[in-house]
């Protein structure tokens, strides 16, 4: 099978249901409507401690690196980026730009997390914030680590979409197995916007 794009690609094979959207999406949307609820919980936690801190509370802007996080914040978003143009490019068969805006994703994606664990590493033994330390240590190690562990599972998703890339298998008629994961990249993304005006910004204002 080629990887060039042909140039008057198949419509992709549409799952006929009775509400006429795919049952995967569906699937999808029903776990992000849940996942909403948790981060929506998370993210309350924090801002009704912070709006009423206990006494001896550590002042976060001592700790944070703002220009650093705005780094990994726009990292994030341009992989938001990538993965619309790895959805654009399965659609149009076009596997090698696939491949490519995929990886990328995942390169940024990676990114992201290396600068998280740095951040969360230098708070630990230069800052001494941790889990137990204070309140403040356990709203935002939980909402930011939560996070991240989703940024790792799409990683994961996006790399097995690669390697099944070459299976021959992956092609624009499974486009919606792109999308799906696309929707999921693009909700993590939407939720960091959140924590990070939520945890980081709002403490500037």
């Amino acid at each position: 099978m080629s990887d060039v794009a042909v140039h008057q690609p198949e419509h992709s094979v549409v799952e006929q249901t009775s509400t006429g959207i795919p049952s995967k999406k569906i699937l999808l949307w029903s776990f992000l409507a849940s996942d909403c609820m948790l981060f929506g919980c998370l993210v309350a936690n924090h801002v009704v401690y912070r709006a009423s801190p206990p006494p001896g509370t550590i002042d976060p802007r001592t700790v944070f690196d703002i220009e650093l996080t705005s780094v990994s914040t726009f990292v994030l978003l341009m992989s938001s980026l990538m993965m619309a143009l790895s959805v654009s490019a399965i659609e149009k068969n076009n596997l090698k730009s696939f491949r490519r805006c995929v990886l990328t994703t995942c390169f940024f994606g990676l990114i992201f997390l290396s600068f998280q664990v740095y951040e969360f590493q230098y708070f630990v033994y230069q800052d001494g914030l941790t889990l137990q330390s204070s309140i403040f240590g356990s709203t935002f190690f939980v909402l930011t680590g939560t996070h991240g562990i989703h940024v790792a599972i799409g990683v994961i998703w996006l790399m097995s979409l690669f390697f099944y890339s070459f299976t021959g298998r992956l092609t624009h008629k499974e486009a919606i197995d792109v999308e799906t994961a696309g929707l999921y990249w693009h909700f993590v993304d939407i939720v960091w916007i959140v924590v990070f005006t939520v945890v980081y910004l709002l403490e500037y204002v």
